[in-house]
């Protein structure tokens, strides 16, 4: 079979298969969560070793560190995945539930009803945890699947693809619910972007080159986020520890990820004091300075920072600095520069902290937090299936509630229109 038949039989069968799904009791959806989460802790050392041939590969191919990190399946990994599916389990099922009623003066009773979406294409780079993250959620949500990872992943998401057809088919459902693109070549990402007939929604997780593709070239409806280009700014007034910890737990906790901070902004009033004393803490951390020219003469060991250095997504150990006369001039640059992502206010005045939510358009605004909880477990949605940074149909971390819609019903008891 070509590549385009490949996926368009997948696609036929999984239009069939979320049909039944939708309409499967929680129960039974919250009982093929817990037999994948049971499968995957004891195929823990089978699923390590197939990610090492991935790992392996990978190096061959001079993927960077910051990829490196999100391919790596290690036993956190294994345990945040099966916790996961276990957690998501635990949440309200979505589907049939009535969101709000009101009634009609003629005596129509109308209300607005949750519905899974129906089936979803998910294309992703490496992260084999997302294979399991975006079938959990989709599943709880009532819909089939069609996951296309990386081909840098591919022996690990074949893996965990034949431990879901596995628990899939041990409780009733069909294994067409859940399937994993068995197919290296990107032919296959354009293939899956043509099923508009049996597909109704396209989610990328990835880099910005991988998303401007599939927005380019989806016949299917696409949720986005192109990079995370995420703030942090310390407020006059700022309590200086908990700012450094806020700005080193953003960065360097893990900055390969879309919601590590790329640019802090400080105030003026404080930047002659908190600049040098967050200097120290950023070497400890290896962290590169790129500076404003404020900030250059604070700190002559910054390296001059250039207008490409504001809007850019380093996914490295490098922060873009920027001091700035007062919070409009720090809202201004993250509208200009931002991508709707995460932004944080570090400050002591309650008045600022609600403007800064107000004013901010971003999927998540953050008082007093790292920007690293913008993540749909740290927020209490189990899991998620990426972040969007498109309004329509969904904004931030999208769980499982956002991977539904909702129908309008309609109840009468005989009345027709005049």
């Amino acid at each position: 079979m070509t590549i385009e038949s490949t996926v368009g039989e997948m696609a036929k069968a999984a239009k069939a298969a979320s049909m039944k799904i939708a309409r499967c009791a929680a129960e039974k959806k919250n009982d093929v969560l817990l037999k994948i989460a049971d499968k995957i802790d004891k195929g823990a050392s089978y699923i390590q070793e197939e990610n090492k041939k991935d790992l392996v590969r990978a190096r061959e191919m001079g993927i960077s560190n910051a990829m490196i990190d999100r391919l790596t399946v290690n036993d956190s990994t294994i345990n945040s995945m099966a916790d996961g599916l276990r957690d998501v389990a635990l949440l309200d099922d979505p589907v049939g539930s009535i969101t709000r009623t009101w009634q009609r003066p003629n005596g129509l009773q109308v209300s607005r009803m949750r519905i899974p979406l129906g089936v979803i294409g998910i294309i992703y780079e490496s992260r084999p945890n997302v294979t399991i993250d975006a079938a959990g959620l989709c599943l709880k949500a009532g819909n089939a699947v069609i996951l296309r990872g990386g081909s840098e992943a591919l022996h690990s998401n074949q893996a965990l693809a034949g431990i879901i057809a596995s628990a899939l088919e041990e409780t009733g459902l069909a294994k067409e619910t859940v399937q994993v693109v068995p197919i290296r070549d990107r032919l296959a990402v354009n293939a899956l972007l043509s099923q508009e007939e049996y597909i109704d929604l396209i989610i990328p997780r990835g880099g910005e080159g991988l998303i401007r593709f599939v927005v380019e070239n989806s016949k299917i409806p696409v949720l986005k986020h192109y990079k995370g280009v995420c703030h942090v700014y310390v407020d006059k007034g700022a309590d200086f520890k908990m700012a450094q910890e806020i700005c080193l737990n953003s960065k360097a906790q893990r900055p390969g990820v879309c919601n590590a901070m790329e640019t802090m902004l400080v105030h003026k009033s404080v930047a002659d004091e908190f600049l040098p004393y967050m200097e120290k803490i950023f070497n400890q951390a290896r962290v590169e300075i790129r500076g404003c020219p404020e900030t250059c003469r604070i700190l002559p060991d910054a390296t001059k920072a250039k207008e490409e250095d504001w809007p850019a997504e380093y996914l490295d150990l490098i922060v873009a600095v920027k001091v700035v006369e007062d919070m409009d001039q720090a809202v201004i640059h993250i509208d200009k520069y931002g991508s709707n992502h995460t932004e944080v206010i570090v400050t002591s005045d309650y008045n600022r902290a609600r403007r800064f939510i107000r004013e901010v358009d971003s999927s998540v605004v953050l008082v007093n937090a790292s920007t690293r909880f913008n993540d749909g477990g740290q927020l209490g949605l189990g899991a998620e299936i990426g972040i969007s940074t498109s309004k329509l149909h969904a904004f931030g971390p999208m769980g499982v509630e956002e991977l539904t819609t909702t129908k309008f019903t309609v109840l009468g008891d005989g009345q027709i229109r005049q």
